[in-house]
């Protein structure tokens, strides 16, 4: 399976992305995560209003095979859910960069996502190169 890495998005360590777009950030989690977990079968996330930090929690993703806990990559107010997504979690592997998003949040600082790794840093990562 070939896996994405987008080049417009920034990634954490522990898989999860964000696309800024102004003062807005769209989290979702990377393909290579989700290629990791197999059959995605649930899916918790912070609510709409809900204030996030970037490194904290902000859901869980469970699949067959495991728990994962979501950290945020970036702080600031949920103003949007993916409630498809939510309702249908195995949807999430179809389109993780585009449908599969899983938070809209309006972000409190965007130089926090300067640490974050680069579509290339990230591929190394992942791939072990």
């Amino acid at each position: 399976m070939s896996l994405e890495y987008p080049e417009d998005l920034k990634y954490l360590d522990t898989h999860e992305y964000v696309r800024l777009d102004g003062e807005i950030a769209t989290i979702g989690i990377s393909a290579f995560a989700i290629d990791q977990l197999g059959d995605i079968v649930f899916l918790e996330v912070s609510e709409i209003g809900d204030a996030i930090s970037r490194g904290e929690n902000f859901g869980t993703v469970e699949s067959v095979k495991a728990v994962e806990d979501l950290k945020a990559p970036i702080s600031g107010t949920v103003i949007e859910r993916n409630e498809a997504i939510i309702i249908a979690p195995e949807e999430i592997a179809e389109d993780p960069y585009g449908e599969g998003w899983l938070l809209k949040v309006r972000i409190d600082d965007p130089d926090e996502i300067n640490d974050a790794l680069s579509a290339d840093e990230y591929r190394a990562q992942v791939e072990g190169e």
